[in-house]
């Protein structure tokens, strides 16, 4: 019951939210990340393998464990919290790290950088969305 009504809830807050335009629709994001997981899944774990088979050191795989923990703090901080502005610095964080994850790893493994091209689109456009709501709902 109780996870009913907070499912209710959150849907109920995330659409009363002003957004625009050219946001997508809800149904949109759940295909999207299921891709998205599948390449990074394969991308990070095979950086994780280099890096405990200690073909790659400790600050090419750094931003790659930023990047996912910032990633996976989004949804708690966006339906948890409710906070925009602290998803806001969060979405801004997550595109920072796949910059920095990508720029380390071009020179050891470029196939992981080329496999990840729609995950940097992705979030550089969920980016530029996430601060037009944070700015639209102030």
């Amino acid at each position: 019951m109780w996870v009913k009504i907070y499912t209710v809830e959150v849907y109920l807050w995330y659409q009363q939210l002003i957004k625009p335009s050219w946001a997508p629709p809800g149904w949109l994001f759940g295909p999207v990340w299921t891709v998205l997981y599948v390449l990074i899944a394969a991308s990070y774990g095979y950086v994780g393998y280099l890096f405990f088979k200690k073909k790659i050191p400790l600050s090419v795989v750094l931003p790659f464990i930023l990047n996912l923990i910032f990633n996976f703090a989004f949804t708690p901080i966006q339906f948890g919290l409710r906070n925009n502005t602290l998803v806001a610095l969060d979405i801004l964080l997550v595109l920072l790290t796949l910059v920095w994850a990508l720029a380390s790893i071009w020179p050891r493994v470029r196939w992981v950088v080329y496999a990840n091209i729609p995950y940097f689109l992705w979030v550089s456009f969920a980016t530029v969305l996430q601060l037009t709501v944070t700015y639209l709902n102030a």
